[in-house]
């Protein structure tokens, strides 16, 4: 209940950013291999920028 409003840090922004790109990525590997490889590319981005601010 105290949580509810509780704001993301932008650490938790980056780490759920670089999830959804993952699991894009996984999903479009099977159809198109060359937009899988743009979304690992920028979810390797992102993990970086997350490591930035660790």
């Amino acid at each position: 209940m105290f949580g509810l409003f509780k704001k993301k840090s932008e650490k938790d922004k980056l780490y759920e950013k670089y999830q959804k790109l993952t699991k894009e990525a996984h999903s479009l590997s099977t159809t198109n291999r060359k937009l899988s490889d743009k979304k690992v590319y920028e979810a390797e981005e992102v993990m970086k920028e997350f490591e930035k601010l660790k």
